[in-house]
């Protein structure tokens, strides 16, 4: 079986300390056949980027280096915003990468980690979860170069409510608009694994959004686990083609210069 994650942090993001080196050779340890580097790339001031022109050679010897041995892509995780658009559109047509993540960590200013408790606590679990599906939508009108939707329940992970799980029919018409609108302009989304870490013991988004997607006309759908830190590079990655299989898709995708291909599940 073809095994991927194309959901990968290393020292270049904000977030992670760990070398580039040691994630590659983790993923190969753990016997995948691809992978994507997926730093981040938010717009906060409170956020560092990486310095592309020095990333892209870097990247370049060790995929060098591991070239028989794993196959590596050049991706990128962008905090899309649509009051920041161009600046976004930007950044993502000045370097070539194979694959590039959108994702809200963001919702009108409010970044869900930073400003967590003011985001949420004036906010009922409805108003919440519905501003953040409503900012995505727009988001993918107006940020028009990426390939998939990151986690797409990621606000699940940072509310303060007592049931903080999306449900889908409590949200259905949003995530149905932001489904279909993904559909319309040729994006994928991707089954992120990481909520297996953060509590909920399941993936982003679960099976009935994947099954909606599907059922939508959906077919382009990546996989990946988020990871920080070498140990959770492929964490979960079963789980996730498990629920492709369930879901009734035959394939998952992978990218080369922001082109999708399919590969049999």
């Amino acid at each position: 079986m073809f095994l991927m994650d194309y959901h990968i942090h290393t020292s270049f993001s904000a977030d992670s300390e760990a070398p580039m080196e040691d994630m590659i050779l983790a993923a190969i340890d753990k016997g995948l056949d691809e992978i994507a580097f997926t730093d981040h790339v938010d717009f906060d001031e409170r956020y560092t980027h990486p310095d592309y022109n020095l990333y892209i050679p870097y990247l370049d010897d060790l995929r060098h280096k591991y070239k028989d041995d794993i196959s590596i892509k050049l991706g990128i995780e962008v905090g899309l915003e649509n009051t920041k658009a161009d600046l976004v559109n930007t950044i993502t047509a000045a370097f070539p990468f194979d694959f590039i993540i959108g994702s809200s960590h963001s919702v009108k200013c409010y970044d869900l980690y930073f400003d967590q408790n003011e985001f949420f606590s004036s906010r009922t679990k409805q108003e919440a979860y519905s501003t953040y599906f409503e900012e995505m939508l727009k988001n993918i009108r107006s940020c028009t170069d990426f390939c998939v939707y990151g986690h797409l329940n990621f606000v699940s992970r940072y509310g303060l409510y007592e049931d903080n799980a999306v449900n889908y029919m409590e949200f259905s018409s949003l995530i149905d608009a932001v489904l279909k609108e993904l559909i319309e302009r040729g994006k994928g989304i991707e089954i992120n694994t990481s909520g297996y870490r953060y509590g909920i013991n399941d993936c982003y988004p679960d099976i009935e959004i994947l099954k909606r997607y599907k059922a939508l006309g959906g077919e382009i759908v990546t996989v990946g686990s988020d990871a920080h830190f070498p140990r959770d590079v492929a964490d979960h990655i079963g789980a996730a083609y498990d629920m492709l299989n369930i879901a009734g898709y035959k394939y998952v995708t992978v990218f080369k210069g922001r082109e999708p291909s399919f590969i049999t599940l």
